[in-house]
């Protein structure tokens, strides 16, 4: 390693003058710091600073440290450890190609250089090419400095790496205790605003209480009398009593039905804000987070209990008849309330009632395209027109005689109707900005306060039903496969599921889940009021289009819409 090299005294020969070795990296450097030991790989003294880069990097760890006294005494040759030897043949190299600039054993030079110009023995063109070793062992030095400067930057990036993460930990526990403070005030904050919300939640369960205890002491004194009555009173005060209490009874009966419909699950529980700002702000300026009194049906919790299985009962063929024009197609089916079903068939013109065994017993023309039927009392129901804006109301008789009664002329077009209570119908509209609307039986129109989606539908695009027990709208929507549940007192909940495909209509189903009929899977599935999908179930039918449940909650009845295989089917609920 020329000029890197040991450095001596001018006049190597003068008697008594000591020969000093200096490290040759730090001579690279122009520092001069005598060596302690020699690597013979490297094959340069070092001094000990410098020889620590073998402790470093584990490829330097085979390498062989002596101290420089040993180097001295010892004449070793270069160990050429393969270095010259042809990696093909495994021959010592003899020539060098000076066309292809590539060192040849004697066979590379006979097979693969022969028609080259210039193959010359190494041992003659040697001695030419030691300034070019020289220069290798330049670049080498460079390099290790270079390396040297890494194995530096490596060190004090692992000091300074672990000093960040000291900073770091007495940074996050300063800031706990900080937020611990912060919490202890919270939590008697929070604690007492719960204990408020626990005596005004309280007071009001007291107070239905008070309202069920008396609900118990009038339905007991009734019970009382009418059985003293019927047991030793006469035909006459039997009369009497029954028509003078069955008002008050009635009463009795639907305010008791009311309150269990009505009945809530509370529970209180606490939300934190999605950013919760931290000291030094107090915490009685900001508290991190919003209480909630929230209350909830018993579905929330047992709703896995409420999933229905279908039973089919009896299955009819909905053929074209030589009183007909078209293949039947039934636009709306509701259950009279002594079982028997209505239905209305769109296609031509009519309303037919069948009895519990889907056998057809009545039949009524119409002079308009009816979209859906709703029963209204024992003994009427009322129908949508596709061709008018007008909803007729028929009375179905016991004898299943059909007749009109009167017709109820509106100014919005309707499709799906549903009752809401004795006097209003929550009704579907298609191609109005507002997709439900309330009617009453006299033909009075409003709209609902509910947010829904601002979209007009096409008609047979949407469905609409109404729950009564929680006073909530359900609309599908076809084209999003999506289902929206809206009530007065909570935002609205969109339901969208792999299940849930081309849903093209709704109806209230046992525990007043919700059942819907799934188009394009040819399913109907079943849905709680919160959104979780309790259960699906696969139709013997293609195409299912609408569907209703009896008053009991024992039967539904479902009909498709395919065309040349049109059923009527009816199932059991278990």
């Amino acid at each position: 390693m020329a000029g890197c090299g040991s450095k001596i005294g001018e006049d190597d020969e003068v008697p008594g003058r000591v020969k000093e070795t200096f490290c040759q990296p730090c001579l690279c450097k122009k520092k001069e710091t005598v060596a302690d030991k020699f690597c013979s790989i490297c094959n340069e003294f070092q001094c000990n600073e410098c020889s620590n880069i073998h402790n470093v990097f584990a490829i330097l760890n085979n390498h062989k440290l002596v101290s420089v006294k040993e180097a001295n005494s010892t004449n070793t040759l270069f160990e050429m450890k393969t270095l010259d030897l042809c990696d093909l043949h495994q021959i010592v190299f003899e020539f060098f190609c000076e066309d292809e600039k590539k060192l040849c054993c004697s066979t590379c030079a006979i097979i693969n250089h022969r028609t080259c110009h210039s193959v010359v023995e190494i041992e003659k063109i040697a001695g030419k090419i030691t300034s070019s070793v020289s220069g290798l062992g330049e670049k080498l030095k460079e390099a290790r400095e270079d390396a040297d400067g890494i194995a530096r930057y490596i060190c004090s990036s692992k000091d300074h790496l672990a000093q960040d993460i000291k900073e770091i930990q007495d940074e996050v526990r300063q800031m706990r205790d900080e937020v611990m403070r912060m919490f202890d005030d919270l939590e008697d904050f929070v604690v007492k605003r719960a204990e408020t919300l626990q005596r005004e939640t309280l007071e009001n369960l007291s107070k239905k209480q008070a309202l069920n205890e008396k609900h118990l002491v009038d339905v007991t004194s009734c019970l009382e009398t009418i059985e003293s009555i019927f047991r030793s009173g006469t035909q006459v005060q039997k009369y009497i009593a029954e028509h003078k209490m069955e008002s008050k009874i009635n009463a009795l009966c639907r305010n008791i039905k009311e309150e269990c419909q009505s009945l809530e699950k509370v529970n209180i529980s606490f939300h934190f804000d999605e950013k919760l700002k931290l000291p030094p702000l107090p915490v009685t300026e900001y508290v991190p987070g919003q209480l909630l009194l929230r209350s909830y049906h018993q579905e929330d919790d047992n709703y896995v209990n409420m999933a229905m299985k279908l039973t089919p009962v009896s299955t009819i063929g909905l053929k074209k008849t030589r009183y007909d024009i078209n293949e039947p197609l039934y636009s709306g089916v509701d259950f009279l309330p002594d079982g028997r079903l209505v239905a209305v068939d769109n296609k031509n013109k009519k309303c037919l009632v069948y009895n519990e065994k889907l056998e057809k017993v009545g039949s009524y023309q119409l002079y308009y395209h009816p979209l859906s039927v709703v029963v209204v009392s024992e003994e009427e129901v009322a129908i949508t027109n596709g061709g008018g804006y007008n909803i007729e109301f028929l009375h179905v008789s016991k004898c299943n005689e059909i007749t009109s009664r009167r017709t109820c002329k509106v100014k919005t077009k309707y499709d799906t109707i549903c009752l809401k209570d004795d006097r209003q119908f929550v009704v579907g509209t298609y191609g109005e900005p507002k997709p439900v609307r309330i009617v009453s039986l006299t033909g009075e129109e409003h709209d609902l306060s509910f947010n829904f989606p601002n979209k007009t539908y096409p008609i047979g695009k949407s469905s609409s039903t109404y729950i009564k027990s929680s006073d909530k709208v359900v609309i599908t929507d076809r084209d999003e496969n999506t289902v929206y549940l809206f009530d007065f007192k909570t935002k609205r909940v969109v339901v969208t599921d792999d299940q849930i495909q081309d849903p093209c209509c709704a109806a209230v189903g046992p525990s007043d889940s919700i059942l819907v009929c799934c188009f394009k899977t040819n399913t109907m599935v079943q849905m709680s009021q919160t959104g979780k999908i309790l259960s699906s179930y696969k139709l013997d039918m293609t195409y299912p289009y609408r569907v209703c449940v009896s008053s009991d909650k024992k039967f539904i009845v479902v009909t498709n819409a395919c065309p040349g295989n049109r059923k009527l089917q009816k199932f059991k609920i278990s």
